[in-house]
């Protein structure tokens, strides 16, 4: 059965967080709010966790994953970024936006869209989420959590606790979630080209 551990929104308790941490540490999968729904979550060396999430949301290897940032300096280690790509998206983070850009060799090749060589890098507005990375001391593995025959991320923390009680370790409950996913903005080929129309405002791009 999955713990269910219930975080303040905005002081979250620190012992709550080390538990979290603890746990990814121990190669956890976790459900977590963010400031564009919940996702699915786990550490980038969790070669199980992944597998675990392809198979809750029903996706194959193509699926592109996405790196979850604490900061624009900890994302600059794992894409290539270049000058027009660096100005908007720093200004753009953090905030629900995800970008498409190339993998610098750091990231494990099965993270990696398996053609483009391309993965998802994100940097959330959400103070839980922050704390955790902070904590974590790198990104997280994720994916939103959009269950096989659903269009929009779960938003609320008991629901996902009755219906992945026995698929995922952890689900951080941490107040109101919105309920629309990210806008995902692919500027792996120099150009901003917008995949999917979400939360963030793609006319900025």
């Amino acid at each position: 059965m999955a713990r269910y551990l219930d975080v303040h929104p905005e002081n979250p308790q620190p012992r709550m967080l080390q538990q979290i941490v603890d746990a990814l540490h121990d190669d956890a999968l976790i459900a977590y709010p963010t400031d564009s729904g919940y996702a699915l979550g786990c550490r980038v060396g969790n070669r199980d966790g992944r597998d675990r999430i392809l198979k809750i949301r029903g996706l194959d290897d193509r699926h592109h994953f996405t790196l979850v940032c604490r900061d624009f300096s900890q994302l600059g280690q794992l894409v290539h970024v270049d000058n027009a790509a660096f100005r908007a998206i720093r200004s753009a983070t953090p905030g629900p936006y995800t970008f498409i850009l190339p993998g610098m060799p750091e990231v494990p090749r099965r993270l990696l869209h398996p053609k483009k060589r391309t993965v998802g890098v994100r940097i959330p507005d959400h103070v839980v989420v922050r704390e955790i990375l902070d904590l974590l001391g790198e990104p997280l593995l994720s994916s939103s959590l959009i269950l096989p025959g659903e269009t929009e991320p779960r938003t609320m923390g008991w629901e996902i606790k009755e219906d992945l009680d026995h698929v995922v370790d952890i689900v951080v409950e941490a107040g109101e979630t919105p309920a629309e996913p990210t806008t995902v903005v692919d500027w792996s080929d120099g150009a901003p080209e917008i995949i999917r129309r979400g939360a963030g405002d793609p006319d900025r791009f």
